[in-house]
């Protein structure tokens, strides 16, 4: 089968498209022929070796769709011939920037028909992160005013979908040519993220009860100075080595609750998938794909999602 691989770490010049051997399942696992992967910017991370993953070389790629082509032993749950998406792969095994992949049950469920492939693919890291982030994690309800940073990106735009469905009222903050889209998404309100006056604008629309952060290092004074009492405040990634509050005091005053979340923590995604799959089919939620790429071109996708600005996903079709 083709396949994209890294047999070191570096920039995204040294992923090749080679020629490897077909991977066969094992118990519990299935053979997926991938019709799209998605590409998320902690694929870079791994690939340059800021997280590193496992031996090398490595196939890249967390997030797949597409359809059974075999089941190991103890497979119930799926058929070949199945459309099937998920998320999780390329950290303890092959990644999914390939013609196939190998999945453990508890890392995809069902893709519903006339959800395109690509849309499957797109859909997994991000769909899970924004869900436990907000709903499991932070706990968001009805009623409640939720700022989503970076609501044009992977996460953000998905989560500004999932706030609006659960009944919260959304300020989202985003580059000024996306404002109308992010807007037509469920957000209720959104500034741009480079505006002088961006902690008054956002205290003009109700101080946050959520914050869904993807740059908690940026962004934890403007928290700490915006949200509300008793706010509770995610925090998806984080590029500081230490992190702190310059005005603890008022973080303590307001009785703030700071979470960390990261999927790797997750062992099982096949609930959350099941739920992301319902969305899908119902139209509450959808992954904007921004691009599509030819396997062959996964380097430039690997580049385009760290120096490009763009609304939703990047996708690589095999």
């Amino acid at each position: 089968m083709r396949a994209i691989r890294y047999h070191e770490y570096g920039s995204p010049d040294v992923l090749r498209s080679e020629e490897i051997g077909r991977p066969s399942p094992k118990r519990g696992e299935v053979l997926v022929a991938v019709r799209a992967a998605g590409i998320n910017p902690v694929d870079a991370k791994f690939r340059d070796g800021s997280y590193p993953q496992g031996s090398l070389p490595k196939i890249p790629g967390s997030d797949f769709a597409g359809v059974v082509d075999a089941v190991g032993d103890d497979v119930d749950e799926f058929a070949v011939g199945d459309r099937v998406f998920g998320t999780g792969l390329g950290i303890d095994r092959q990644g999914t920037c390939a013609e196939y992949g190998v999945a453990t049950t508890t890392h995809l469920a069902t893709l519903p028909d006339g959800i395109a492939f690509t849309v499957g693919a797109g859909i997994g890291l991000v769909g899970v992160t924004a869900w436990e982030g907000l709903i499991e994690t932070a706990e968001l309800a009805v009623g409640d005013r939720c700022l989503v940073h970076g609501g044009s990106g992977g996460v953000g735009h998905v989560a500004v979908q999932l706030a609006s469905a659960a009944g919260a009222s959304v300020v989202a903050t985003a580059a000024e040519q996306y404002h109308d889209r992010v807007r037509a998404l469920g957000a209720d309100t959104v500034l741009s993220y480079d505006r002088p006056d961006l902690a008054s604008a956002i205290g003009d629309a109700g101080a946050p009860d959520v914050v869904l952060d993807h740059r908690i290092d940026q962004h934890i004074e403007l928290n700490t100075e915006i949200a509300s009492q008793g706010a509770r405040i995610v925090a998806i990634d984080s590029t500081a080595p230490e992190l702190r509050y310059p005005d603890s005091g008022l973080a303590r005053a307001k009785m703030h609750t700071l979470y960390h979340f990261a999927m790797i923590s997750l062992s099982d995604y096949s609930s959350t998938l099941g739920l992301i799959a319902r969305l899908l089919e119902s139209g509450t939620i959808t992954a904007e794909v921004a691009r599509t790429y030819d396997l062959a071109d996964t380097d430039q996708a690997h580049r385009d999602v760290a120096e490009t600005s763009f609304l939703g996903k990047a996708v690589v079709v095999p």
